[in-house]
């Protein structure tokens, strides 16, 4: 790593220690691991909690987009579909549960962008990584099912339409 890389990541875990302090968020490593925030040393910015949280965001909504291509699959990939059709109740309901937690987060993102508020960027933070904590152990369960189920469809010899 670059000296001038280095310096601009321990600014940025300075930064992030006074916000951290100021506002009982998790550690820069927690965050770091979960959300990828060492990213935002590359930038210069005066609002270092709304960067976060659009780190945040932006990984909520890549699983939020992965779960509506297995509830609502259109324009999806052909093995979503053999993956779909593998999935009990069960399945469905939880993914469903998850689906609907980050639903509802990403309804509370929009309202952050439309006005900048240093306490409402905060509680998003910290509620959305309580959410991640929370919804990270599901997310590997269904992609465990989603991986037995593709497996499954592969020994079958399913072909989809050229089968």
């Amino acid at each position: 790593m670059a000296d001038e890389q280095k310096q601009n990541l321990e600014e940025l875990k300075k930064d992030y220690s006074e916000l951290q302090k100021k506002h009982s968020l998790p550690s820069f490593e927690e965050m770091n691991k979960d959300f990828y925030i060492e990213k935002l040393s590359e930038l210069e910015t005066d609002f270092l909690i709304r960067e976060i949280r659009k780190f945040v965001a932006e990984r909520l909504f890549n699983y939020l987009r992965f779960l509506e291509n297995l509830v609502n699959p259109q324009n999806v990939p052909m093995w979503v579909f053999s993956v779909i059709k593998t999935f009990d109740a069960n399945d469905k309901k939880k993914i469903e549960e998850i689906y609907k937690k980050l639903s509802s987060n990403e309804i509370n993102l929009i309202e952050l962008d439309v006005s900048y508020n240093e306490e409402k960027e905060v509680e998003f933070v910290l509620n959305s990584y309580r959410l991640w904590q929370e919804v990270k152990k599901e997310m590997l369960g269904i992609l465990g099912d989603v991986k037995k189920n593709l497996n499954k469809e592969k020994e079958k010899g399913s072909r989809g339409y050229f089968g």
